[in-house]
């Protein structure tokens, strides 16, 4: 059977070559096979998967006729491909860079290596965007977390503690523990293009602790702590928690020293008819909502310009106090992704 003889894109005007990309990547949508289309309108298969790439990516707009044609792309459909697959696939530790996070700097250095092609970081990043990749700030994990662990938790413990609150008529609470510093600042602040602000505050350094609960329909209690949070504190705190509630208390905390001491644990037995502790997978403070309290609540004091520890733990116990009145947004913490289990 004779091959048919594919034709010559360059004796096209801008406008037929847009309509021909129209065309053909219209046919390929509606269900024909990009070899099939190839074959009927005689391009080379490779052109029609750089329409249907250009599409992909950019649209209509992209198989539109331009007025000047631009320099030829440094990097082809295949390596784009590749690229992609690395920045999937591999964390930058593992193509011998210094950090554990993909940057610009590391993506062009990546190019560079893989293709031995160079791009300028604003090249690279308008790539990056037209790939449908942003910065975005990641969620960590410890490297000695068990997958399979928190696997069970979600789907197998805490169910189980669920339910068997829901038939004795307990709440659910998740509870931890957090310090904050007077060195610890975060925000912007507008000023002039070149100069930066200098904000003046306390060179002395100190802080304190901070124990809070947290439930799905947005209960939140919490107490302050000069010094180590230790078994006592945490008894303490217990007490607290307790104290005026009518319902059982099902408490989920981590495997920290000062939940597993001997004075919390006579503690609990003592008044097994009104508090009871579960405790999380190890290493996985991202399945206890109350973790995101602490990022709240620093995000709020970090602003503010503290000249004594007084001043320091005023500030705190406002930014707790005004959390404990927004009953919504502690229900908030329960929606995000990896607490969204505890949430029903």
């Amino acid at each position: 059977m004779e091959c048919k003889k594919t034709i010559d894109l360059r004796k096209f005007s801008h406008e037929a070559l847009e309509q021909l990309r129209v065309s053909a990547v219209a046919r390929v949508e509606a269900g024909e096979s990009p070899e099939a289309v190839a074959r009927g309108i005689g391009v080379n298969r490779r052109q029609i998967y750089r329409w249907l790439l250009a599409y992909h990516y950019g649209g209509a707009d992209a198989l539109k006729a331009k007025p000047i044609a631009g320099a030829p792309p440094k990097l082809d459909a295949k390596r784009v491909a590749k690229l992609l697959r690395i920045i999937q696939n591999k964390s930058p530790l593992q193509c011998r860079f210094e950090f554990a996070l993909w940057t610009l700097s590391m993506i062009r250095e990546l190019i560079r290596r893989e293709f031995d092609v160079a791009l300028s970081e604003v090249s690279v990043g308008r790539l990056m965007k037209r790939l449908g990749y942003s910065p975005q700030r990641p969620l960590y994990r410890a490297w000695q977390q068990d997958p399979v662990l928190v696997e069970q938790w979600r789907a197998d413990e805490y169910p189980k503690i669920a339910a068997r609150a829901k038939r004795e008529g307990a709440l659910v609470f998740f509870a931890d523990e957090s310090g904050i510093r007077s060195d610890h600042h975060a925000g912007t602040t507008w000023a002039p293009v070149g100069k930066t602000p200098v904000v003046k505050a306390t060179g002395a350094r100190f802080g304190f602790n901070m124990i809070s609960a947290v439930n799905a329909a947005g209960g939140f209690r919490f107490m302050t702590v000069e010094g180590t949070v230790n078994g006592d504190v945490f008894r303490q705190f217990l007490g607290r928690l307790i104290a005026g509630q009518t319902r059982k208390i099902f408490l989920i905390v981590d495997g920290h020293p000062s939940h597993k001491a001997k004075v919390v644990k006579r503690f609990v037995e003592e008044r097994a008819d009104r508090i009871e502790l579960f405790f999380l997978p190890p290493y996985s403070p991202d399945l206890n909502p109350d973790e995101l309290v602490w990022n709240h609540v620093k995000a709020r004091v970090a602003k503010a310009t503290v000249q004594t520890k007084d001043e320091m733990k005023a500030a705190v116990s406002r930014a707790l106090r005004r959390l404990q009145k927004l009953p919504h947004i502690v229900a908030g913490f329960f929606r995000t992704p990896t607490c969204a289990y505890a949430a029903a």
